[in-house]
């Protein structure tokens, strides 16, 4: 019999030729072991990366957290890490003033880098990193996640749409109450390690980046106040939003802020206010903006992430997340359907997603970059400007 024409055997894929056709997964270490580390080494993971090793501030701390996060290696020192030719990407969460220095040198070994914001304690500071990271054409980025709630994308494609018309006014606040107690205390409050702005560099640098990035606005210049309702706290803290003093501290002054009030201008003469505290009773992350036009006005509530207010002349509508009606960016970012709640740790999840989507060479929609951090930090030192010297101060750039 002859045997049959016209037929071409087509061998199923294995499963060795699958593997090898899917994208490399990012290999991640990642500097520091607090709360925020944390949540860097759950989003890297969901992000398909590779963590391969964390390096806390003593041997210890680091052995600890790899046993806590099932990571197989704690680094000696940060020397080990640039040195580490498997890692990819180097995640910075440690405190403030380290920031600069680790970033730098980790972008001179040929790493790419996320940077915990602030990226630096000074504008000069920042901008040094951001010149690193241009010579070293590695990607540095800066989570800035709240750009990351779907219904922040909503907002800001409505926005660009028209349909507010021209602003009005644009105000809003960002209240935590986790240093209200006297007795509170952590790293952020020592100028040393975390800078000398503490709650507006912290939270108020949040505010200000999604405000000017949602309405397409720029802050042109500055009238602020600052207050240290604490005279006096421990000079030793444990992890941020523990609150917890360490065996052995003492009192000593506060020279940094609990709360800031905000008065600004942008560059089109549209007025901004911003309250910013880190003592405000019952207050936990609650960052709330509300963006007033001409022709409609939108509320968006951080602790409550998943619907925008919109209010008209005769009429108000609440619209909820829903990737079956939102903007194509919202419901891009939507992990499951309508009436599934999702939040903070999904934007960071996001964030992260977009971060290792660039190293591709892909450029994702609102990615904040370290030039989002120099923006930041040019903000913070105008707002200490102008608070020290009582009048209005000029935001750079």
């Amino acid at each position: 019999m002859a045997a049959p024409t016209g037929h071409t055997h087509t061998p199923r894929a294995t499963e060795a030729h699958v593997r090898r056709s899917r994208t490399p997964r990012p290999r991640v270490a990642v500097l520091g072991a607090g709360m925020i580390a944390g949540v860097h080494v759950r989003s890297a993971r969901a992000a398909g990366a590779d963590v391969v090793g964390i390096l806390a501030s003593s041997p210890e701390r680091s052995r600890a957290a790899a046993h806590d996060w099932q990571i197989d290696l704690a680094y000696p020192d940060v020397d080990a890490v640039l040195n580490d030719d498997r890692v990819d990407v180097v995640h910075i969460c440690t405190p403030n003033h380290l920031h600069v220095a680790q970033a730098r040198d980790a972008l001179l070994a040929g790493k790419h880098v996320v940077c915990e914001k602030p990226i630096a304690t000074s504008a000069a500071g920042a901008r040094l990193l951001a010149d690193a990271a241009a010579a070293s054409g590695r990607i540095a980025t800066v989570p800035f996640v709240y750009r990351y709630h779907p219904m922040v994308r909503e907002l800001r494609a409505r926005v660009a749409a028209g349909d507010f018309g021209p602003w009005q006014l644009l105000h809003g606040s960002y209240l935590q109450d986790w240093l209200l107690p006297p007795e509170s205390t952590s790293w952020r409050v020592d100028p040393v390690a975390g800078g000398p702005s503490r709650a507006f560099a912290d939270i108020g640098s949040h505010w200000f980046d999604l405000v000017e990035w949602v309405a397409g606005v720029r802050i042109a210049e500055v009238l602020a106040e600052t207050a240290t309702t604490v005279a006096e706290r421990l000079d030793a803290g444990g992890p941020t939003f523990s609150g917890e003093p360490l065996a052995g501290s003492v009192r000593v002054p506060v020279t940094t802020e609990d709360a800031v009030g905000v008065l600004g201008r942008t560059t089109d003469g549209v007025l901004v206010s911003a309250t910013v505290s880190q003592v405000s009773a019952g207050r936990k992350n609650r960052l709330w903006f509300e963006l007033d036009g001409a022709d409609a006005s939108a509320v968006f509530d951080q602790e409550l992430p998943e619907s925008l207010w919109l209010g008209y002349g005769n009429r108000t509508e609440t619209v909820v997340r829903d990737p079956a009606s939102n903007v194509r960016e919202a419901a891009r970012l939507s992990f499951v359907p309508a009436g599934h709640a999702q939040g903070y740790l999904e934007c960071f999840e996001n964030f992260v997603k977009d971060t290792y989507a660039a190293l591709r060479g892909e450029a994702p929609d609102g990615l904040p970059t370290v030039l989002d951090g120099v923006r930041s930090a040019r903000l913070v030192d105008a707002v200490l400007t102008s608070a020290d010297r009582r009048t209005w101060t000029t935001v750079p750039g």
